[in-house]
């Protein structure tokens, strides 16, 4: 069983949602959202996961654009 199916709720501090997703720390620091997990993984709920994927559309692109075969 996974973290999510376990039931943990959302790490973004002041939220107290379902966890949807659970995501680098790090990545989800650096996206600007402020976390109180001191973990590798933080988990996310969906509301909170919308605003990651849009904050780090960029850097998300960059690093798929290294990966990719041209």
């Amino acid at each position: 069983m996974g973290i999510i199916s376990k039931g943990a709720k959302c790490n973004v501090e002041g939220c107290e949602k379902e966890g949807a997703r659970s995501l680098n720390t790090t990545k989800v620091e650096n996206a600007g959202l402020h976390v109180s997990s001191v973990g590798k993984k933080t988990v996310l709920c969906k509301e909170h996961y919308k605003e990651w994927k849009k904050e780090s559309k960029d850097d998300r692109d960059l690093e798929r654009a290294r990966f990719d075969k041209f």
